[in-house]
């Protein structure tokens, strides 16, 4: 069963949201950082990827102006929002709060 976006960010493990596009080449350099954060955070962080070209109503809703754009959510709230590429060690910061 497919969840919806706020069931998916209303969790208690902190949410990171990648709006993307696959025409994106930031987009595509972030991918092995953001595998990289999984395998080290594990089950404390949950990954989710938003292409902004299939999901156009949720990038308005979000007001994204450029890819890659990146959130945090912890009980549905957003705790944090940055545009462009982020280090590990920046996205590790954010969501260790």
């Amino acid at each position: 069963m497919k969840k919806s976006f706020n069931e998916i960010v209303n969790q208690e493990v902190p949410v990171l949201v990648d709006f993307y596009a696959d025409w994106c080449g930031p987009c595509k350099s972030m991918a092995p950082v953001l595998k990289q954060l999984k395998s080290e955070l594990k089950d404390t962080v949950k990954i989710i990827k938003i292409n902004v070209d299939t999901n156009q109503s949720l990038a308005a809703k979000y007001q994204v102006q450029g890819v890659p754009t990146f959130m945090v959510f912890k009980n549905g709230k957003q705790t944090w929002r940055q545009s462009g590429m982020q280090s590990i060690t920046q996205l590790k910061q954010v969501l260790s709060v």
